[in-house]
């Protein structure tokens, strides 16, 4: 292991029960900052954090780490408990009391270990984020941005060797996120954070891409690791077009060169007619002329091959990797058309007509997504709603949840255009219970956007959280193009910011409703 090496991958490979092989052979490693793990939906992430953590055993290959690893996955903060339960440090609390009433059990001064300012530190961790400080606080008092601060902060106070966050700012609020980079910018030891937060990607020391089962390091944060990907993606583009000149070129002469000894071999066959040579000299040059054109031949084909064989590894070079393909349909909704009304507790609602695009912001807990569902069964068009929390019928199979929105769609069609979701093949018979969380992201798109008839209004609830980045494009370019009312919210103002929304609307916690932008 090198010294500054904190995590290294040999040969790592992690098949499911099914069948279903995630990671395969991957080799790589992790320093000892802060790296940002990027890939695709699907790619295997979260699965290699499971696997790093000890949660998951690998098929093969193995997984060394130097020093206690601490991971927190996504979706991990629950709503019961209380705050001290959310750090994680209830047992040491109730062994404190324990020993403070007297207690000699040596399990007790186990517990503690070396925590015994355990309470301290998370009074001040907690009040250094802008967070309450008191740990029998229950945690369903406590937003979901502060409830998520309060885990992270427990991760901290825990002080492992190697820490995995899983997505953290998920769900997060403009404010909440600016004190989660706030922590990530000082953070001490070995941090390895999964997400598509651009920003919060940007504040990482180095970045690994998890791809086609094969882990890329680089020395820099996410941007400057963009930079990089597109400059050798030039090349590698220069060298497939060369390659593929080239082989073109060794086609085109070994056509000649064929012409060439066809047109010999016609000669021949006249001289041997027309008897001009004596048959032993016949016989002689025939021989001759047959083994030159079979070497003529073997090189030329040799060549053809050997320039086949740059193209294919040109090829490889270049990436085509599979993206979202979100073709959303025109509903027709006429202009000026009275599409929904946002109430306002100053009495001033705002009302959104016609094809109009309407961004929603606020802090977590304001009520955003309780004014989405309050709106909702109030609108004279038709709306369809794809939530933060994706709720689908596990029982059911992905074709099945699909053709429930789109009944009169024959399936070999829908089977077609899941695939431009990139739900496709056997996933598509497969029960949703069994789909990981990008795929039923995806299978809740596709029932949103795949609905017959089409809807009018489309109403999205933070949509990037669960979509990597190039999806995310793909998510924009298909919004853009949509001729339906729109109303979108989300914290990500990158994602808000390319929408050509007509307004962006900031709640606040009195309920009402003003103009961000």
């Amino acid at each position: 292991m090198s010294p500054r090496s904190s995590v290294v991958l040999d040969d790592l490979t992690f098949t499911w029960p099914d069948g279903a092989t995630v990671l395969d052979g991957v080799v790589g490693s992790f320093s000892s900052s802060r790296t940002g793990l990027t890939g695709a939906n699907g790619a295997g992430k979260s699965t290699l954090l499971r696997l790093i953590a000890g949660i998951l055993t690998p098929t093969r290959g193995r997984v060394v780490v130097s020093g206690v690893v601490d991971h927190l996955p996504q979706h991990a903060v629950r709503s019961s408990g209380t705050v001290a339960d959310l750090l994680g440090i209830s047992p040491v609390r109730a062994a404190l009391r324990e020993v403070e009433a007297g207690s000699t059990e040596p399990a007790a001064f186990t517990t503690i270990g070396d925590d015994w300012d355990v309470e301290e530190r998370a009074a001040a961790e907690l009040a250094a984020l802008g967070l309450p400080t008191d740990l029998d606080r229950p945690v369903v008092t406590l937003s979901g941005g502060e409830a998520m601060l309060a885990a992270i902060t427990g991760v901290r106070l825990r002080r492992a060797d190697i820490t995995l966050l899983d997505e953290p700012t998920n769900n997060l609020d403009s404010a909440s996120r600016e004190r989660l980079y706030d922590v990530v910018r000082s953070w001490r030891g070995t941090l390895i954070v999964v997400s598509h937060d651009l920003d919060l990607l940007d504040l990482l020391d180095e970045t690994a891409e998890l791809r086609s089962g094969s882990l890329t390091t680089f020395g820099g944060n996410h941007s400057a690791y963009l930079d990089w990907v597109a400059g050798r993606q030039a090349a590698a583009q220069q060298s497939l077009r060369t390659a593929e000149q080239r082989l073109r070129r060794e086609k085109r002469e070994r056509v000649r060169m064929e012409q060439r000894i066809s047109h010999s071999e016609q000669k021949g066959r006249k001289d041997r007619e027309n008897r001009r040579y004596l048959p032993a000299v016949v016989n002689d040059r025939r021989n001759a002329a047959e083994k030159s054109q079979g070497a003529r031949r073997g090189d030329a084909a040799a060549r053809v091959d050997a320039a086949r064989a740059a193209v294919d590894a040109a090829a490889a070079l270049v990436r085509d990797d599979d993206t979202v393909r979100v073709d959303l349909p025109d509903p027709g909704l006429a202009r000026g058309r009275r599409v929904a009304e946002l109430p306002s507790a100053d009495g001033r609602a705002v009302v959104l007509r016609g094809p109009e695009r309407i961004g929603l912001v606020g802090a977590n807990g304001v009520g955003k997504t309780t004014l989405l569902h309050s709106v909702l069964p109030q609108v004279p068009v038709r709306a369809a709603l794809l939530p933060q929390r994706i709720v689908l019928d596990d029982d059911r199979t992905v074709l099945e949840t699909v053709r429930a929105a789109a009944p009169h769609v024959p399936p070999s069609e829908l089977r077609n255009r899941l695939a431009r979701l990139l739900v496709r093949g056997a996933v598509v018979d497969r029960r949703v219970s069994t789909l990981s969380g990008g795929e039923r992201f995806r299978v809740a798109l596709a029932r949103l956007v795949l609905a017959d008839p089409p809807p009018e209004l489309l109403v999205l609830d933070e949509p990037t959280n669960d979509l990597d980045l190039s999806s995310v494009d793909e998510l924009v370019e298909a919004l853009v193009a949509y001729r339906g009312a729109l109303l979108v919210v989300s914290h990500d103002h990158r994602f808000l910011d390319r929408l050509q929304l007509d307004a962006v609307l900031r709640l606040d916690a009195s309920g009402t409703l003003g103009t961000e932008r």
